[in-house]
């Protein structure tokens, strides 16, 4: 973005968040729209493609704590009027905010943001303030910037989530294009640099008491010059193209983890280091297992002759079954434990299955079956119900 955008644009309001936001609010806010407007879940959707290029530039901004306190300085001083229009220096002479960004439209706007990778404002505010003049500090050309993080959404099934697994996951990014290699100019000839800047990609100039610079018109601000472009990138350098790579996914992952890949999210700029890649895990619910923490959770039915008498229960596991023994007098509800067979962790550790007895009562009976329940009745004693009985008599009288 250039850096008239940090003025122009409300970053909070892209986001929907209040200008008071703490970092999980913001974070949270943000992995949402991501979500809801990633060009894999909208393609060929414009807008929705727009929306989530705005968001990921809010996000770039509020997310780092340096540059959200430059933003919310900088709209605060020009919300305040101390920079606008014929509003004067200290030496006197009238300062115009456009002069900060030089007329920059359409390409020129383009160029800027590649010069400053994002956060060119803090060098323009640094070189207004910074008491230059004829003795002060002249334009410093920037240096490799590191690329943005990418962040993508992963579904595993919950088998795949407990013991691990490794996924090819493909991803459309921004990346350097393979026909110019990232220069910009057609293959077999070169860049030349920028005579007006002198390959500097900042033009310094004065107001009265105050010197700062402003990117260079002329090679937009990124101290070359193409004079033939590449056919396939235009000559900006860089193209969107779907790239594969292979994530592993450690066992034990859970839903809603973010694992990051470290340098394997968009290039940088001028050689700089690449961002990092953050991947969203969401689980499939089993339709058997469930899962606590590192434990395995199983709910298994037994009849009331299995509770009464107690017997071997065979349950499957995620790997071989297992027979667990239940007591007899077993009441619903009792949990069964059979040690290792959760998540085994990639240390060694490992959690337990936890079965949960459930005593099936069923809807009616007849016959043989009913003659053998009333003879049960009639030769079991009846539950301890002293203290019920003492209350309704007491209600009774």
């Amino acid at each position: 973005m250039s850096s008239k955008d940090w003025l122009e644009k409300d970053f909070y309001a892209v986001l929907g968040v209040t200008k008071s936001a703490s970092p999980d609010e913001i974070k949270k806010a943000y992995r949402k729209l991501a979500r809801d407007l990633h060009p894999d879940r909208n393609p060929d959707n414009k807008e929705a493609e727009e929306k989530f290029k705005a968001a990921s530039e809010a996000y770039d901004v509020l997310a780092d704590d340096k540059k959200r306190k430059e933003y919310d300085e900088m709209r605060s001083l020009f919300g305040s009027g101390a920079f606008r229009r014929g509003a004067r220096t200290g030496g006197g002479a009238q300062f115009d905010p456009s002069d900060l960004f030089g007329g920059f439209s359409g390409a020129g706007a383009a160029g800027a943001d590649r010069r400053f990778g994002g956060s060119g404002f803090s060098d323009i505010f640094s070189s207004i303030f910074s008491g230059g003049g004829a003795g002060g500090p002249g334009p410093a050309r920037r240096g490799p910037q590191r690329g943005r993080d990418v962040e993508t959404e992963v579904t595993l099934d919950f088998a795949q989530a407990v013991r691990g697994t490794t996924l090819p996951l493909t991803l459309r990014t921004p990346g350097a294009c393979d026909t110019c290699r990232g220069s910009g100019a057609k293959p077999g000839t070169t860049p030349r640099s920028c005579p007006k800047c002198h390959g500097t990609g900042l033009i310094s100039s004065n107001q009265g008491s105050f010197s700062f610079s402003e990117p260079c018109r002329d090679c937009q601000g990124s101290g070359s010059v193409v004079d033939e472009k590449c056919p396939e990138c235009r000559g900006s350098g860089g193209v969107t193209k779907s790239r594969t790579i292979n994530v592993r996914f450690p066992a034990g992952v859970a839903d809603g983890q973010r694992i990051r890949l470290s340098g394997r999210g968009e290039p940088g700029d001028r050689g700089g280091p690449a961002g990092d890649l953050y991947v969203q895990v969401k689980v499939r619910p089993d339709d058997l297992f469930g899962r606590s923490g590192d434990d395995l959770t199983l709910t298994v039915p037994i009849t009331v002759a299995e509770a009464v008498l107690g017997t071997d229960l065979r349950v499957p596991t995620l790997d071989s079954p297992v027979t667990l023994r239940v007591p007899p007098g077993t009441p619903s509800g009792r949990k069964l434990r059979a040690r290792g067979k959760g998540v085994v962790r990639k240390e060694g550790q490992a959690g337990d299955l936890i079965v949960t007895v459930e005593v099936q009562i069923p809807a009616g009976v007849t016959g043989e079956a009913r003659d053998a329940l009333e003879k049960f009745a009639k030769l079991t004693p009846p539950p301890a119900r002293e203290r019920l009985d003492a209350r309704l008599r007491k209600a009774a009288g």
